[in-house]
């Protein structure tokens, strides 16, 4: 697994975040549907890479075990993970499942990125 590279590296909450990563409604919901077509249980990792056009980068992959150090994100019988190198860049985060115009995919709605690309996937503080 490729993540950013961290040292003593804190984000705090951006004002009125809540301090934990939470899990949609939606997303669960997706996830949900992604496991009943696989027929297993899945879990969403969601990780930062370093790259993009904006500094960092989401990853979404599904998963069917969890690594003994990630964060475990539950709503509605799901889950999502976070591996400790990527909840810094997270505190506050939703993650969230959208099916518009744009495509139908995971995002994160984090409170801390200052400015994030067009495709909603990279991002910076």
């Amino acid at each position: 697994m490729s993540t950013v590279q961290s040292t003593d590296f804190r984000i705090e909450p951006a004002r009125g975040a809540t301090p934990e990563v939470t899990l949609t409604a939606a997303a669960a919901a997706r996830l949900d549907r992604l496991s009943e077509q696989r027929g297993r249980p899945l879990m969403l990792r969601v990780a930062v890479d370093g790259g993009g056009c904006s500094g960092f980068q989401y990853r979404f992959e599904l998963v069917e075990r969890a690594e003994p150090d990630d964060l475990r994100i539950e709503a509605d019988g799901r889950a999502a993970l976070v591996d400790p190198v990527s909840l810094p860049f997270l505190v506050g985060s939703a993650v969230d499942f959208v099916d518009d115009l744009g495509g139908a995919q995971f995002v994160v709605r984090n409170p801390n990125a200052a400015s994030s690309c067009g495709c909603g996937v990279s991002f910076s503080i």
